[in-house]
């Protein structure tokens, strides 16, 4: 019995390891592309794979948080914006160690604390993801939608799987007390 209670870990962990390399089989492949991989492109997706795994598994990486980064030949350039100084530092030593990678360009913006921002921050998250239609992305060990707020305007990043999804979370951000501006930059997968 006791066997088949450690042997279930291990077999769901397995499982979980085959999905996330599925997840990632061919980044930036093109349908009906029939050319080789050269060493450089593979290594340049090995690259891509790992920097967005990294990126992911960051601990105070959170929904209040957008990372976006780039590659090019063996330079990652990281952008976006975070709310802990933490996440900007970790996220650019964690890049260094990746395997082929010779330079990082940390270009992470810290957000200015602020504890108006962090009401709103709270605000836009009950509003968002307390909406039934939008709750699904809140499910996602990283959530689907991200909200940026910067002294009081809000930016959504992230993906969602309709134009509906897209309005409904403007509408909702929108109607979040105290907010200057709503910039709505959520990406619908067909639109991709």
């Amino acid at each position: 019995m006791k066997s088949a209670r450690t042997m279930a870990p291990v077999a769901l962990l397995a499982a979980c390891g085959l999905l996330a390399s599925s997840s990632y089989a061919q980044p930036n492949a093109t349908a009906g592309t029939s050319r080789p991989a050269s060493p450089q492109d593979s290594n340049s997706n090995d690259i891509q794979r790992e920097v967005m795994h990294e990126l992911r598994m960051l601990p105070y990486y959170s929904v209040f948080d957008d990372l976006k980064y780039t590659v090019n030949g063996t330079t990652v350039t990281l952008e976006g914006d975070v709310v802990n100084p933490t996440t900007k530092s970790d996220a650019e030593g964690a890049v260094k160690h990746i395997l082929g990678v010779t330079s990082v360009i940390d270009n992470i913006r810290v957000l200015p604390p602020s504890p108006d921002d962090d009401r709103i921050r709270r605000a836009e998250y009950r509003a968002i993801y307390s909406e039934p239609q939008l709750s699904k992305y809140a499910y996602n060990s990283v959530q689907g939608i991200h909200i940026i707020v910067n002294t009081g305007h809000v930016t959504l990043e992230g993906d969602v799987d309709s134009q509906t999804d897209k309005n409904v979370a403007n509408i909702k951000a929108n109607g979040v007390p105290g907010v200057f501006s709503v910039t709505n930059n959520l990406q619908v997968h067909s639109e991709k």
